[in-house]
């Protein structure tokens, strides 16, 4: 059976690329990814063994807001750093065309738009506390262009590591605050940069939408 990614790549990509396994041997590899950043973020805190539900949802400090971040909320964010290193190597290797790694994206969905926002203007924006400035704006993991255009995708990639482990990994939903209220990433994604989103876990592998 077809891994999702395979299903998704375009035919021109797929014509790039230099052997006929090449693209199931990058499904492959993004999934080991994932399961070494699980591995690797787990054997910093709990050596051999993943943390229990408990130990998922202990509050272990506050971020600048105040607001309590809890242990999954941390390894989380440690096992994505861990994932996009690994995952740039692979894709150096394998991906034939550009591709962007935590690119962020202003969408307006009105005018069915996207514009880039560069890092320097993210991180400038940041430390000025600017943040309502990126109110709406996309960051999706990785995304894999079928040419130039930067601004389109023809596969959007989101890791997720849910804690415990055998929680199932999911689209996050956006909440009354966003303006894209009761959509799901997945759909915002698609709609705004085109393509296929797909979700990339330990545990479940590549997967469109999870059971």
């Amino acid at each position: 059976m077809l891994s999702p990614l395979v299903r998704a790549i375009p035919p021109a990509v797929l014509a790039l690329m230099q052997q006929d396994h090449d693209a199931d041997e990058l499904a492959d590899r993004l999934v080991q990814c994932a399961r070494q950043a699980e591995r690797l973020g787990n054997a910093r805190f709990f050596l051999d063994r993943p943390p229990t539900r408990q130990e998922c949802g202990e509050v272990v400090e506050k971020d600048a807001c105040g607001k309590p971040v809890t242990r999954a909320m941390r390894l989380g964010k440690q096992k994505h750093v861990l994932a996009l290193q690994c995952v740039d190597q692979v894709l150096k290797e394998l991906w034939p065309a550009p591709f962007s790694i935590e690119q962020r994206y202003r969408y307006y969905p009105h005018a069915r738009m996207v514009e880039a926002v560069s890092k320097k203007e993210e991180a400038r924006l940041i430390a000025e506390g600017c943040t309502e400035e990126l109110r709406g704006t996309l960051k999706p993991d990785v995304v894999l262009h079928a040419d130039r255009n930067l601004l389109k995708g023809s596969i959007i990639l989101d890791f997720k590591f849910p804690c415990p482990v055998e929680n199932t990994p999911r689209w996050t939903v956006y909440g009354g605050n966003s303006i894209y209220v009761g959509s799901s990433q997945q759909h915002v994604y698609q709609e705004a940069l085109g393509g296929e989103a797909l979700l990339i876990s330990p545990r479940i592998g590549i997967t469109e939408n999870p059971k």
